[in-house]
C-alpha cells in the first residue's frame, strides 16, 4: 500500500522538534523509519506530520561519560553492532543488535526506534533490561530519566507523554555481562521471534551475579527475578559444582512460569512458554562452560 499524504519537517535542534510537535497536531518523531513508515502503509498509524531528528546534533553519537556510554537517539543499530566500545564492554546490546532484520535495515533502524515502539519481541530490550539501561527523554514538562525496566508499559506503549522526544539512551558501567541471546523465529532474521531468551553473567565477579530477560513471551519484554535470585544464591557456592543441574532445571521452570504467551502465527502460547525453559536451562548450562568462570 501507498504511504498517506504528510507533511516533512526536519529538526535541526531539540528544542526545534518540541516546538513543532507544539505547533502541529498529530505528528510522529521519524529518525530510521522502519517501523513508522510500514505501520502508515498498514493505516496502523497516520501522522499528519512527520518531524525528522536525524539531523539534530549529537544524537547520532555514541560517547563515554561519567554517567556511562551514551548512545543517541539516531544512531543505526549497524553503527551500534560495530562500534568497539559496545563489543568491549557491551557486548550482549551488539549481539542483540545484530540479529534485528538484515543488514539493510540495521543501516537505517535505531536502538531509540526499537524500544519506543515497544514490540514485546523488541530484541535489543532484552539486552537493556540486562544492562540496567536507562531512557533520556525531553518534553514539556522538562527532561526525564527512565529505567528501562520500567520503560514498557503493554504491546506498543511506553511511559512517553505526548510530544515527549528520547533523546539517548545511557549504558551505566557496571559489571560486564556476558552470555547469550538465544532466539527462535520462523525465518533467520526478517522475522520478529517467537521466543527471546537473554541469560547473562557478570564477568569475573565473585560470586558470580545472574541475569535473565525474555521476548516475545508477555506483554512486555521482561526479567525473571527470582530466576536470577536462584542463581545468584546457588551460584555463590560455585556454579559447574554438585547440584548445579538441578538449580539450572528450577530456574528455568521458574521463567516458564512467569512468562504469558498468546498464540499467533509465529508460534502457539504452548510452544513459547516450553520453549523459554528449555532456552534458559540451555543459556545457564552454557555458562557453566564459559570461558567466564
Amino acid at each position: 500500500m501507498p504511504l498517506p499524504h504528510f507533511e516533512y519537517v526536519a529538526a535541526r535542534t531539540v528544542g526545534e522538534a518540541l516546538d513543532l510537535w507544539r505547533e502541529r497536531p498529530a505528528c510522529a518523531y521519524f529518525a530510521g523509519g522502519t517501523d513508522l513508515l510500514p505501520q502508515m502503509r498498514l493505516g496502523r498509524r497516520a501522522p499528519a506530520t512527520i518531524i525528522d531528528i536525524k539531523g539534530v546534533g549529537g544524537l547520532d553519537r555514541i560517547r563515554e561519560t561519567e554517567a556511562g556510554l551514551v548512545i543517541g537517539a539516531a544512531v543505526p543499530l549497524a553503527v551500534i553492532e560495530t562500534d568497539p566500545v559496545v563489543r568491549a564492554d557491551f557486548p550482549l546490546l551488539a549481539e542483540c543488535a545484530r540479529v534485528v532484520g538484515a543488514r539493510p535495515l540495521r543501516n537505517r533502524a535505531t536502538l531509540v526506534g526499537n524500544i519506543c515502539n515497544a514490540s514485546p519481541a523488541a530484541d535489543t530490550a532484552v539486552a537493556l533490561l540486562v544492562l540496567d539501561g536507562l531512557v533520556r527523554t525531553v518534553g514539556a514538562d522538562g527532561a526525564r530519566e527512565l529505567p528501562v525496566n520500567e520503560f514498557f508499559t503493554g504491546p506498543g506503549r511506553t511511559l512517553l507523554r505526548p510530544g515527549e522526544l528520547v533523546t539517548e539512551v545511557v549504558l551505566p558501567r557496571a559489571a560486564v555481562w556476558r552470555g547469550s541471546y538465544l532466539r527462535l523465529s520462523r525465518r533467520r532474521g526478517m522475522d520478529l521471534a517467537t521466543v527471546g531468551v537473554l541469560v547473562a553473567c557478570s564477568n569475573g565477579a565473585s560470586p558470580p551475579r545472574y541475569r535473565i530477560a525474555l521476548s516475545a513471551v508477555a506483554p512486555v519484554p521482561l526479567r525473571v527475578r527470582d530466576a536470577e535470585a536462584l542463581l545468584d544464591a546457588e551460584g555463590a557456592g560455585g556454579a559447574g559444582g554438585h547440584g548445579w543441574a538441578a538449580t539450572i532445571g528450577r530456574a528455568a521452570e521458574i521463567a516458564r512460569a512467569s512468562c504469558s504467551p498468546i498464540t499467533d502465527m509465529r508460534g502457539t502460547a504452548e510452544y513459547r512458554r516450553d520453549m523459554v525453559g528449555v532456552l534458559v536451562a540451555r543459556g545457564a548450562a552454557a555458562l557453566a562452560q564459559a570461558w567466564v568462570w
